[in-house]
């Protein structure tokens, strides 16, 4: 199998990266994109977990509200101990949504 080395980045709104989340059929956005633009199936080594797709959704809302969060902090004027406690604040919600998605899994 050939290796991926090229990284393409597109620039969005965040509407229209919630509509694409929204639209995947993939847990990872990037590989829905190689899907529905090359017209070729991923092959996965491992079957992933089904989840609920409304708690997928209501988590991929909140990860993104985390994520503008990050982006907030990193450009504003706090101090970097201020900021590293709210980055390291976020760490623990996102590793605490995961846990969460974990347990509503299917397949558990």
């Amino acid at each position: 199998m050939e290796k991926r080395e090229r990284v393409i980045k597109i620039r969005c709104t965040d509407a229209e990266y919630d509509t694409l989340v929204e639209r995947s059929t993939k847990l990872r956005l990037a590989e829905w994109i190689r899907e529905t633009c090359l017209g070729v199936p991923a092959k996965r080594t491992a079957p992933l977990p089904t989840v609920s797709p409304e708690l997928q959704r209501q988590l991929t809302g909140i990860g993104n509200n985390l994520n503008q969060i990050a982006r907030a902090v990193n450009r504003s004027q706090w101090s970097s101990i201020d900021k590293s406690r709210v980055i390291t604040e976020l760490v623990s919600i996102e590793r605490h949504l995961a846990e969460i998605k974990k347990g509503h899994s299917n397949d558990c």
